[in-house]
């Protein structure tokens, strides 16, 4: 798969993903041991973003489960297709004699289970990248169903028995800290944290994404980018929304971003009445240009 931290940040960045070294060695380590990297981090901070680049590097599908409140083994696993089972009971009754244990164990089988995406992920018949993604926003009781699968790589489920992974994937686990993923998990995974991008990083970003400015200009955008996040902002932006704001100000043909920009740029910066609101203050777009500005100077002499 890899063979060496250096191979993966080399591919990574073959990628269009900027990377770091002992990030790279992590992934490399992860995929040697088979372990399961754990990303913690602020929303918006590419923790999704690393999972997909991870895929591209290896040349692999992605298998997505999204957490949310409420989510249960069906949407992880999978389930029977019932209304095909009734279809096939139907064909089996019509057809004349029946021997019911036989079409029990028939319709118990995997030809008629719908597959969720931790059993497609290791019913792969090639390596993939198993993302599951905020799982902080599920309780312990999930998270012990996941231990079985990042343990033994295998599932038990009910009525079809035991099934072993064909191959192991790259687990890649994030989490928003909203709630505190239990030890268990914890000591099966290989630890990453993930936080916003320094200016000069998210300017390298930036540059790859959108290619038709100068530097001036992405040093400028990762300033503003800094300068946002630490202005306590109800929705700080996420890397996504710097680059969607960088290619907006692209197609209204702008060079930099300056004070007087304030209404037309607000609804791409500000995403809630209590952002917008503070942005409006009478100084408050001007503070926030001249943060920016002093940010990226800072990026520029680094």
């Amino acid at each position: 798969m890899f063979s060496s931290g250096k191979d993966v940040l080399s591919r990574l960045t073959a990628g269009g993903y900027i990377s770091e070294l002992v990030t790279a060695t992590t992934i490399y380590l992860a995929s040697r041991l088979h372990k399961p990297i754990l990303l913690e981090g602020p929303p918006g901070s590419g923790k999704t973003e690393i999972a997909y680049a991870v895929a591209k590097a290896m040349d692999a599908e992605v298998e997505r489960l999204q957490c949310f409140e409420g989510i249960n083994e069906e949407k992880a696993i999978g389930k029977f297709d019932e209304a095909l089972q009734r279809l096939a009971v139907e064909t089996f009754c019509r057809s004349g004699s029946v021997e019911w244990e036989t079409v029990k164990k028939h319709l118990y089988s995997d030809a008629f289970f719908a597959a969720g995406p931790l059993l497609r992920a290791i019913l792969s018949p090639r390596p993939c990248v198993l993302l599951i993604d905020e799982l902080d926003k599920v309780g312990q009781a999930f998270e012990a169903m996941l231990l079985e699968v990042l343990s033994e790589w295998r599932l038990s489920i009910p009525k079809l028995g035991v099934v072993k992974a064909h191959t192991i994937p790259f687990v890649v686990l994030t989490s928003n800290e909203e709630r505190r993923i239990g030890d268990a998990l914890r000591r099966r995974t290989l630890y990453l944290r993930s936080d916003h991008p320094s200016p000069q990083r998210e300017a390298v970003i930036l540059r790859l994404r959108t290619p038709g400015h100068n530097e001036d200009f992405h040093r400028e955008m990762a300033g503003l980018a800094k300068a946002l996040r630490g202005w306590s902002l109800e929705k700080s932006p996420s890397i996504s929304e710097m680059l969607d704001l960088a290619q907006a100000i692209e197609l209204l043909g702008y060079e930099g971003i300056t004070s007087e920009m304030r209404d037309t740029l607000l609804p791409l910066v500000a995403k809630t009445e209590a952002d917008r609101s503070k942005l409006l203050l009478r100084d408050g777009w001007a503070s926030l240009i001249y943060d920016a500005h002093q940010y990226s100077t800072e990026a520029s002499e680094a």
